[in-house]
This record gives structure tokens, sequence and C-alpha cells, in this order.
């Protein structure tokens, strides 16, 4: 029988959007026990409050009969901050966990509305969490114990893989290689649709076979272990028709030198916002 998910007592998720919702499925799927769940989300659909209802989850519960979370996870938006972190702010105890998905907010912003030495780990998910194939980076403050990180690591697989990181400032390059990066593909998916069109194929043809294209190849990466560079080469026939293309992608001023400057734009980026 598979373990079930087990954080060591109550969690406290604040926002269920997209990502929050998304999470939340996971955890359910995952054996979390439900009575052991309470969500904050003012604006809940009422037939998704509903069904969380009847699964047993406490939805925008009184706060002050919730007890102490072991986990609070803030999946809200960044501006929503202050007024959230006040009315929960009060339920941390000495061994509350707070993990967050903020973009841009950093641990000191969080800590600074929280109790001193406040445990903290801040996120940073994609957008394929929300079919259970996203990718997360994740650095946690020092206040922060092994069992903690345990729990945050199983509760933010349930969406896909994690990668920790020893240093904040790593996060903001997280967030501009896969935060952004799922944006990146889809807009190549459009630019390969286009030059589908550009070469003659009706347009709604060019788009299914793009569309087709990138989502097939990025499931040969996912289930290969070759290196991605061994998978190109797989493909690419000396003087061959892939080839000739891969010489206009791979040239001093093609795709390579492109996405340096659109990654680094977007790390600049999450550092202003950050700050």
């Amino acid at each position: 029988m598979a373990e079930t998910l087990d954080i060591g007592g109550k969690l406290l998720l604040l926002g269920a959007g997209k990502m929050g919702g998304a999470m939340l499925e996971g955890w359910l799927k995952l054996g979390l026990d439900p009575t052991q769940v309470g969500v904050i989300d003012p604006h809940l659909p009422p037939e998704i409050a509903g069904d969380l209802a009847v699964k047993g989850v406490a939805v925008n519960p009184m706060l002050a009969s919730f007890g102490t979370p072991a986990v609070v996870l803030l999946a809200i938006k960044p501006q929503m901050m202050d007024v959230a972190m006040a009315s929960v702010g009060p339920l941390f105890g000495r061994d509350t966990l707070a993990v967050s998905i903020m973009a841009g907010k950093t641990i000191a912003s969080i800590a600074a509305l929280l109790p001193a030495d406040t445990a903290i780990v801040r996120a940073m998910p994609n957008t394929p969490a929300a079919v259970g194939r996203g990718i997360t980076g994740a650095v946690s403050n020092a206040f922060v114990t092994a069992d903690q990180e345990r729990a945050a690591d199983a509760l933010l697989r349930a969406t896909g893989a994690v990668e920790w990181v020893a240093d904040e400032s790593l996060i903001d390059a997280v967030t501009a290689v896969s935060g952004s990066g799922p944006a990146y593909v889809f807009h190549l998916v459009e630019a390969m649709a286009a030059a589908g069109a550009a070469a003659g194929l009706p347009a709604d043809l060019a788009m299914r076979l793009a569309r087709a294209t990138v989502a097939g190849s990025g499931e040969l990466l996912h289930q290969s272990d070759l290196p991605a560079a061994t998978l190109r080469q797989n493909v690419t026939s000396p003087g061959g028709t892939t080839a000739a293309a891969l010489d206009v992608l791979m040239a001093e001023n093609g795709l390579t030198p492109l996405l340096k400057r659109a990654v680094e734009a977007a790390r600049r980026r999450a550092g202003e916002l950050a700050s």
C-alpha cells in the first residue's frame, strides 16, 4: 500500500486559485486527511467549496477555532499578503511552517509579518503543476527543521518535481527559467505554427502539427534518460533537413543567445519585483 501524505498536523491553505487548487487536489489524491485541511478563499466558487466540504475540508473556517496548523501554505496574490498575514499570523505556533508560492515575495518580506524565528520556505512552482507535471524551485530559511523541509518537499511534490537551492538569490533565476518557462514553450508553438503557415500549410494544420510536436517531444524528454543534446542528435541526419534548420537555430545569433537574453530579462524583472 502506498504511503499517504502526512505532515504531522493541520494544514491551512491561503488561496485556492489555479495553483493553490491544483496543489490541494494533488494532496488529497496522495491521501492527505481532508479533515486536517482548512482553505481560506472568499472567492472560491460555490460548487468547489461544496465539493471540498463534502470531502471534509474546512472551507473558510473561523480561524479562532481552526487551531495551530503545522503548515500554512501561502498561495495568494502577492498584493494580498499584508492583509492575509495580519489575519493568520496569530495562528502561528512555535513549530508552524510557512510555505510561500507568492511570486516576488522574499523570505524577509514574509518574515516581517510573522512571529520572530518563523520557519519559512519560499517556492516557485510553474503552471504544468495543473496536470501533475510541474517543477518547483524552493529554498528554506535557517529556522526550517529537517522534518519541516521534508513536509514542504512532500507538499510541493504533489504537483511535480522539486529542486532545492541553497541561496535565495537563485530563486530569481529559477523564476526566469522554469517559472516563466512554460510561456516560452507556448510561444515556440506559436512561432512554429506561423512558420508552417508561411511555408504553405493551412494555419489550423500548422498549429496542430506544432502543438503535437512540442507535446510529444516533451513527453519523450520526460521518459528518456538521455541528455537533451543526445535526443537532438538522434533526430539529426548529417546534411539532412533537420541539420539545415539547426544551422539557423544554433548560429551565433540563433536561439541560445536569444534565450539567454530572455531569461536574463526575466531574472532582472523578478529581482525588481522582489525589491
